[in-house]
């Protein structure tokens, strides 16, 4: 990984990463050039793709692939943590909630895999989306089906 202060910081690349570390909604690639353009109109969408693979690739941002065909999403928060994902909207929110001591040694005997790591995933209806949802049993929380 490099350091940050290895990278070199261009006012194009600290836009984007001044987005990121705003954001809370684990926006798209679209979604921050969206947002980057409001404080840097003349950037280009490619210099803003490059920059997030950038940021990625040297562990400065965290690249999101939520499933069912939806777009990366982007972090800023490059701790370890978990997320829940909206099946509805595809929002994500993060998740300080560590898993129970003793859990990863369990799953690594029951398995018989070296863990050297996880990313927990939670995926379900976002209250905004229960709301909206004609389901009776989505907005409950339940999912629906059996």
């Amino acid at each position: 990984m490099t350091d940050l202060a290895d990278l070199r910081l261009t006012p194009q690349r600290m836009a984007v990463l001044e987005v990121l570390r705003a954001a809370d909604d684990h926006p798209t690639a679209a979604e921050v050039y969206e947002r980057v353009r409001r404080t840097s109109p003349r950037i280009g969408s490619a210099t803003v793709y490059r920059t997030l693979s950038l940021l990625v690739s040297t562990g400065r941002a965290l690249e999101l692939n939520l499933g069912n065909g939806a777009a990366a999403r982007y972090d800023a928060n490059t701790c370890r943590h978990d997320h829940a994902v909206c099946d509805g909207c595809g929002r994500a929110v993060d998740l300080d909630h560590p898993v129970p001591d003793g859990m990863m040694a369990e799953i690594a005997r029951r398995s018989g895999f070296a863990i050297t790591g996880y990313d927990l995933q939670f995926r379900g209806m976002c209250p905004d989306c229960q709301a909206n949802s004609s389901d009776p049993a989505r907005a409950a929380g339940g999912t629906g089906s059996q």
